[in-house]
């Protein structure tokens, strides 16, 4: 076999033992995890710790992976439903945690005034609107494998990512 090994023989090789498999399955896909949740997150900030969640729940549920061939879809998925779970419990603890929300615009790296403005229209699309126009616009994902990740029908996929689009458009001033 020449070049990098498949997801799927990666996954095979983690399902037998193998952690440096696994390693290379979390170097394959730790940076656009990352960049994916940093777009769909309330506070980006949050990012890096959600996606070392879904790493860790993916490493521990490798096994019910039906199809090793899927796995980036799978993990995205994992990483959308860590993501969500974290906005709710935002959302439930924003009482407690009022000293929080004075820093919720702070992120582990420095912005431009550009990446601000578009961190600022998309914070104001849905949760599902949002990740939808991460995944495809900015992603590169596929509606299908979108809806797939996100465990939405291919056309709410569609409409969010065609509404979402709309929005920042009008936010951002574009058209």
């Amino acid at each position: 076999m020449s070049g990098d090994p498949t997801d799927a023989a990666l996954v095979a090789a983690a399902r037998s033992g193998s952690d440096a498999a696994f390693s290379r399955l979390v170097d394959r896909y730790q940076q656009p995890v990352r960049l994916f949740l940093r777009r769909v997150c309330i506070n980006p900030a949050d990012a890096d710790d959600i996606a070392q969640d879904a790493f860790l729940a993916a490493w521990s549920k490798l096994r019910t992976l039906r199809e090793s061939e899927q796995f980036k879809s799978w993990l995205f998925s994992l990483a959308w439903n860590k993501a969500r779970m974290a906005a709710r419990t935002a959302v439930r603890g924003r009482e407690r945690d009022t000293a929080w929300q004075g820093e919720r615009s702070v992120t582990a790296e420095p912005q431009t005034e550009m990446a601000i403005a578009l961190n600022q229209a998309l914070s104001q699309l849905s949760e599902d609107q949002r990740a939808a126009v991460a995944l495809c616009l900015a992603g590169g994902w596929s509606h299908a494998d979108v809806a797939r990740i996100l465990e939405m029908p291919l056309g709410t996929v569609k409409s969010h990512v065609l509404r979402g689009r709309q929005r920042l458009e009008t936010i951002l001033g574009v058209k």
